[in-house]
């Protein structure tokens, strides 16, 4: 297994710069084809690190197909999974496609990994839904067969020296170290719910243990990009504008625990704190036809974060 002590070049070449990507809508009906290529592009145009595409196949269009698609579409925006669940495919499988993902975009895939925590959506795949460390242990074994592949079969990807790998979730005694052990990127939700990172006093006890196995492993803690995600972001120039694009969000999003909402202003107040604490890249639920939010992240909120 390759010792990870230099970062992954994509990690490296963000260094000292906040960067930002934005993600699809998992409550929302999928959009057609134009719609979803329409907005990735806009986001690319604008300079959005990444477009990150969710793994909920009974809810929405393969991931992998999605990515392969907007590979086509796209020349420089990165392309991710936030994130494949490690139980809906064979790990030789995941490792082909992202593999294959790599190709086709000339070698821009960012491959998010996960456990799986919505058991309804094993049940109505036909699959098991193993206890908690069953489905730790099946990570640690698909990182190990992907690079594998990657390195020693049929699937080799363009990236070198490998795909960046993120690693989701906030557990700190497994997660995060097999973040320290696996991954290029941690990546927090905004929720506690489901693990992530609500409050800035969080995302400082997260990065600690982050930093704590890093340590005990030998793994320089600066070579893992650390990431944060919610969901829904709405961004408006107003506070009436705010307002109105809350009302046409279903209850349950205006009701999200991560939900971000505000006046650039606003926005800005909410994430220079997280900046401070040791966070470096944002990811945000963008509603797909909220052009306006993606132009007011981009022109007014990124520039505000960077240092210096």
């Amino acid at each position: 297994m390759e010792q990870l002590h230099e970062p992954h070049p994509w990690v490296a070449a963000g260094r000292g710069r906040i960067r930002f990507g934005v993600t699809q809508a998992t409550w929302e009906t999928s959009p057609d084809w134009d719609t979803r290529v329409a907005f990735v592009r806009a986001a690319e145009a604008l300079g959005f690190d990444s477009y990150w595409a969710a793994d909920h196949p009974t809810m929405q269009p393969d991931c992998f197909t999605t990515l392969a698609g907007l590979a086509t579409a796209t020349s420089r925006i990165r392309l991710g999974t936030l994130v494949c669940c490690v139980h809906y495919r064979s790990a030789t499988l995941l490792a082909r496609q992202a593999a294959d993902v790599d190709r086709i975009s000339r070698g821009r895939l960012v491959l998010g990994l996960g456990i799986g925590w919505i058991e309804q959506e094993f049940t109505d795949q036909g699959l098991p839904f193993p206890p908690l460390r069953d489905r730790q242990r099946a990570l640690d074994e698909t990182v190990a067969t992907a690079r594998r592949i990657w390195t020693e079969g049929p699937a080799p990807p363009v990236q070198q020296p490998r795909i960046p790998i993120v690693i989701a979730g906030g557990g700190e005694r497994v997660t995060l170290r097999q973040v320290a052990q696996h991954g290029d990127v941690s990546n927090f939700g905004g929720s506690s719910s489901t693990g992530g990172a609500a409050t800035v006093a969080d995302v400082e006890r997260k990065l600690a243990a982050l930093r704590d196995h890093c340590e005990a492993l030998g793994r320089p803690y600066d070579a893992i990009l650390k990431t944060h995600a919610v969901a829904p972001i709405v961004v408006a120039a107003s506070p009436a504008g705010v307002a109105a694009k809350l009302a046409r969000l279903s209850e349950a999003r205006r009701a999200s625990a991560s939900l971000l909402a505000g006046t650039p202003e606003q926005v800005i107040a909410h994430y220079r704190p997280l900046v401070a604490a040791g966070l470096e890249y944002f990811i945000g639920v963008v509603p797909f036809e909220d052009h306006e939010t993606l132009e007011l992240l981009a022109e007014r909120v990124v520039p505000a974060l960077q240092p210096g």
